[in-house]
């Protein structure tokens, strides 16, 4: 496949500035957000740019080279990583509106969207949209956003709304951060740095077209075809820990002594296997996540259809990229001993703890492995994270 010079543009723009952004990760997990000035520094590298079209002055990149800018990102910081991930979600949203409208909402290809999609909120149906209430978590980025996302069931007439199917029917409203009430109530072990703030609203109006439903794109292509292509690039979130954690490892062989085998760490057999496992670990896992998206990105451009297999195989290497992350991370932390809780060693305690984060997610739930299984056997699932 072809590799996007755009991706090769906005990957050297990146190198450049992560050491400076290393430099700062402690003030980043200090603040509990992204520093205004960070959040520019990311723009000005055209990331945010990443799943807007060509047509648009967008990167337009596959699911691959996304991936791979998230992945490197996540070596250097987490929670940086994890903000880029959702607010460059912006060009994938921009699709599902119709093309007038989301020019004037996404007034260029660095806007940033931080919100909850899931329908955590009420949304009653009125002339000329919805009015909005309810209360979103995991605002990751909302700090520095331009435009803030919340999922809602919809309502007319006091009652909830449902599909032909029964099923509830769920919508996406897209409105200005200052429209929400936002609140502090991130307090947390891992991922400090994203910034999640909980935000809420009490009858906010938002016009119909300000409005969307992952099932009706209005732009076709392989963006937009399938409902979980925000999921795509979350993956190389546990890959890149996973890598920082055994480079790390690696980097202490020279000065570290095994006192168990009374051997130096570079002549130890008990951490040659560790570290040889862990790499075979996200050798394996990597390769699965890789391979999949790849095999997905090709069916979506012959086709708009995904089979079982493919939906199948995305969801679970999703699944076991953030697993094997954890075990990885887990690994190296008993390898290195008591110099793991020492902040100012080691970053291992906060790898860990953002490793414990990152798979509180849905998509790392074992919920994900009961849907891949309904998937194989009965053709379908409504999980909306497979």
């Amino acid at each position: 496949m072809k590799t996007n010079q755009e991706y090769l543009k906005i990957f050297s723009a990146i190198e450049e500035v992560l050491p400076q952004i290393a430099a700062r990760t402690d003030e980043i997990e200090g603040l509990r957000r992204l520093p205004a000035d960070i959040a520019q520094t990311l723009k000005n590298t055209g990331i945010f740019a990443m799943n807007f079209p060509a047509s648009w002055g967008g990167a337009e990149l596959n699911s691959m080279e996304q991936t791979k800018l998230i992945e490197r990102i996540a070596e250097v910081d987490a929670a940086l990583a994890w903000c880029v991930m959702i607010g460059s979600d912006s060009g994938i949203y921009s699709g599902y509106l119709e093309e007038a409208v989301a020019k004037k909402l996404f007034k260029d290809v660095n806007v940033i969207t931080a919100g909850w999609i899931h329908p955590q909120g009420k949304a009653e149906r009125v002339d000329g949209g919805y009015l909005v209430s309810g209360r979103w978590r995991f605002g990751s980025g909302i700090s520095n956003s331009d435009l803030v996302s919340a999922g809602c069931y919809i309502y007319e007439d006091g009652e909830k709304i449902t599909d032909a199917d029964g099923e509830p029917i769920w919508r996406v409203m897209i409105a200005q951060p200052n429209e929400y009430q936002v609140d502090d109530g991130w307090h947390t072990t891992g991922l400090q740095g994203s910034g999640s703030l909980d935000y809420s609203a009490d009858q906010l109006f938002i016009p119909e077209e300000h409005s969307f439903s992952f099932s009706e794109p209005y732009r076709k292509g392989p963006l937009h075809d399938a409902p979980e292509a925000i999921l795509r690039n979350m993956s190389g979130v546990p890959l890149g820990i996973s890598r920082a954690a055994i480079n790390f490892a690696k980097s202490l062989a020279e000065k570290k002594f095994d006192r168990t085998l009374n051997v130096p760490w570079i002549d130890s057999p008990r951490v040659q296997t560790i570290i040889a496992r862990c790499e075979a670990d996200l050798l394996a896992a990597r390769g699965a996540v890789y391979c999949s998206l790849e095999q997905q990105w090709n069916a979506l451009e012959s086709s708009s259809q995904l089979s079982v297999e493919l939906r199948f195989a995305t969801a679970v290497a999703r699944f076991n990229a953030f697993k094997t992350c954890r075990n990885i991370v887990q690994q190296i932390y008993d390898l290195v001993g008591g110099q793991s809780i020492y902040k100012n060693e080691s970053p291992l305690d906060k790898w860990l703890r953002d490793a414990n984060t990152i798979c509180q997610h849905a998509v790392a739930q074992e919920s994900i492995l009961t849907a891949s299984g309904e998937l194989l056997l009965k053709g379908e699932s409504r999980n909306p994270f497979i």
